[in-house]
């Protein structure tokens, strides 16, 4: 069986990753914490175990910003760019954004949280 690979990393490549295997829960989020990490009205994740992403640009692993009781959010500190957030559980949230492939099937979301935060004329077209 293929193991699925996926490349991306920040605007300016200073930090890339790659990430191995199967997606887990490829989502959209209008939360007021992702609106302010990324400056987006929606954010569109996915997820993987913490031991399915390598952080293999110059710049190592992403600079962290503790952002709750739980997760930091993983930023590039050279160009500013939003990457994901880091767990203290086994899970890394990337930003399909920084993705090198975004239209990849598997990335698409399925869900989208906190949708009554955004403002009455933004749509995001979610299929399950």
């Amino acid at each position: 069986m293929k193991k699925h690979k996926y490349c991306g990393g920040c605007l300016c490549g200073n930090i890339r990753f790659i990430a191995t295997g199967e997606t887990n829960n490829p989502h959209a989020c209008s939360c007021t914490m992702c609106q302010r990490h990324t400056g987006a009205l929606t954010s569109c994740w996915v997820e993987f175990p913490k031991e399915a992403v390598q952080w293999n640009g110059s710049g190592g692993i992403p600079s962290l910003f503790r952002s709750s009781g739980y997760s930091s959010r993983a930023f590039c500190q050279q160009c500013g760019s939003s990457l994901g957030a880091i767990d203290d559980g086994p899970t890394i949230g990337l930003l399909l954004g920084s993705f090198d492939r975004k239209g990849q099937k598997e990335l698409r979301p399925v869900s989208h949280s906190y949708k009554s935060l955004c403002p009455r004329w933004w749509s995001i077209d979610v299929q399950s």
